[in-house]
């Protein structure tokens, strides 16, 4: 996912690699969710940030070895990069299909089944909204204290989004995030087929969901320290997303919006590919 921070540390060692003339060796590892599928707007230009380093998608399909190719290439980074590819990965294997073991990279993505709704569900780090932080299914179940659980859980399901379930849960968070010690109330998703399965479009059905339950409750989280925008526009990467969902626009509407703009980048980042 575009907003997990080891993209932007990538991108600013090729950068300053590439003022100093220091060679940058890659080797290339896995993406956990398949390389064909990409999801969400590109990052808009006064919104670059940590979380968004780059013109990419919230879901951009690419391993980390081609990010850095299209990066050093697109940003002019001038690194002398050389990427060494994986052996036996392609574009449609997912980690499970790998057979490798998960190393968390993350105390907050302890395994791939968290990295398979990160995409998604790091969007309610912008509102008042818990992503799970601070429980033992971070990103994994999403609430708040003033959500109905099993209400929202039927509302969701009758959406009958493709590849994803949903079904009640009650949390404390633990430690850090949001609503600390508070017990909260709000949906598990489970994904049943990751194929069909789009996080991003299902997280933001989600937060649409959650809002209209609780508008007087929902809000967006203040700028980060330092910060010129809202964290849901940095994540996001687009002020689009808070504007339709506090104008109740219709999901699928968004979500179409931001299809000829994927179809360019795909497009754009053929040359950068190492794995058919």
């Amino acid at each position: 996912a575009r907003f997990f921070t080891y993209l932007a540390t990538v991108a600013l060692t090729l950068q300053a690699c590439g003022a100093v003339g220091t060679p940058v060796l890659l080797l290339d590892r896995p993406n956990p969710l398949g390389g064909t599928i990409v999801e969400g707007p590109i990052v808009a230009p006064a919104l670059r940030s940590f979380v968004g380093q780059l013109p990419i998608p919230i879901r951009h399909g690419l391993t980390l070895g081609e990010l850095a190719r299209f990066a050093n290439a697109h940003e002019q980074l001038g690194a002398d990069l050389t990427v060494l590819p994986m052996h036996g990965w392609h574009r449609t294997m997912t980690f499970a299909d790998t057979a490798l073991p998960w190393v968390p990279p993350s105390p907050n993505m302890p395994t791939p089944a968290t990295a398979a709704v990160y995409p998604g569900t790091c969007l309610f780090e912008g509102c008042t909204v818990c992503e799970g932080r601070g429980t033992t299914l971070p990103f994994q179940q999403i609430g708040a204290p003033w959500l109905d659980g099993a209400a929202l859980a039927a509302s969701l399901n009758a959406l009958a989004l493709p590849g994803i379930r949903w079904r009640p849960a009650a949390f404390t968070p633990y430690t850090g995030g949001i609503h600390v010690g508070t017990p909260c109330f709000g949906v598990q998703l489970h994904p049943t087929d990751l194929a069909q399965f789009r996080p991003v479009t299902a997280a933001l059905h989600l937060m649409a969901a959650a809002r209209a339950q609780n508008p007087a409750a929902f809000a967006w989280r203040e700028p980060w320290a330092a910060a010129s925008a809202r964290p849901i526009e940095l994540l996001s990467g687009t002020s689009q997303v808070a504007t339709a969902i506090a104008n109740g626009t219709p999901i699928a509407d968004l979500v179409a919006s931001w299809q000829p703009a994927l179809a360019q980048f795909q497009a754009d980042c053929q040359e950068y590919l190492l794995y058919q």
